[in-house]
């Protein structure tokens, strides 16, 4: 066998090991890739109760309950289900009712969830008013869709 053989073997080999670690790493990652869990997904999938994860949907209208020594009591609903979490300590200041929330914390036995931290989201349908300009100039811009909120010439960012 000549040197050159050997190298293209040896590269080979080292390509098709370094292939088959990375089938391996995302294949292992493949569940645990998701930024939060529904409600309906923590059911569906029967979480088992100590586990840590996200719990992600909006925050039911009407159950924000506000405790002593910063305690807040709220549920999450996603439409079909809803889960009671409770959190102490400073809420977000975009955190309300009927908005998005995503809460990192620990699912109980009782189905119910403690959080550790609570993280408002904005309104999913925000667009940047330069996205929109663009959108508008491509033609993809739909005329019944309500256009952003426009933001006045020269103003900061």
């Amino acid at each position: 066998m000549t040197r050159k053989q050997r190298r293209l073997i040896l590269i080979g080999s080292a390509l098709a090991v370094l292939g088959l670690a990375c089938g391996l790493v995302l294949y292992a990652l493949s569940g645990s890739i998701t930024l939060f869990n529904s409600p309906t997904d923590i059911i569906q999938k029967s979480i088992a109760p100590g586990t840590r994860m996200r719990l992600g949907g909006l925050v039911e209208t009407g159950s924000l309950q506000r405790g002593e020594n910063m305690n807040v009591r709220f549920s999450v609903t996603d439409g079909a289900n809803t889960i009671v979490v409770t959190y102490r300590g400073v809420l977000p200041d975009l955190f309300r009712e009927g908005q998005g929330v995503v809460t990192e914390g620990v699912l109980q036995p009782d189905r119910g969830f403690v959080a550790d931290n609570v993280l408002a989201r904005h309104d999913e349908t925000y667009m940047p008013k330069e996205v929109a300009d663009a959108l508008r100039q491509q033609g993809h811009w739909k005329p019944g869709d309500p256009p952003p909120a426009a933001r006045p010439q020269g103003a900061q960012r």
